[in-house]
């Protein structure tokens, strides 16, 4: 007697991984801008804040929570076998 497979994880399909990556992207770039490219008169206006490097390292704190929610909790894709015995629609 076999035992059902549980299916397959999604891997690098799963789209929590595009958008943490997407994200981190982004968030390399502000923090780069920010301790590159930052003049006097643009912290003059964010009021002494480095607004650029504060929301990068934010956004890629957000991205690494997002991997690591993908990678803890992967998706599971069924097998065809498990598709066919659970799909009651012709």
């Amino acid at each position: 007697m076999t035992q059902p497979s549980s299916g397959h994880k999604a891997g690098a399909f799963d789209i929590r991984i595009f958008i943490s990556m997407l994200i981190g992207l982004y968030g390399v770039v502000l923090v780069a801008t920010g301790l590159v490219g930052t003049s006097d008169d643009e912290l003059a206006r964010a009021d002494g804040v480095n607004i650029n490097l504060w929301a990068g390292l934010g956004m890629i704190v957000f991205a690494a929570c997002f991997l690591a929610w993908a990678r803890l909790r992967p998706v599971v894709v069924p097998d065809d076998e498990q598709r066919s015995e659970g799909d009651e629609t012709p």
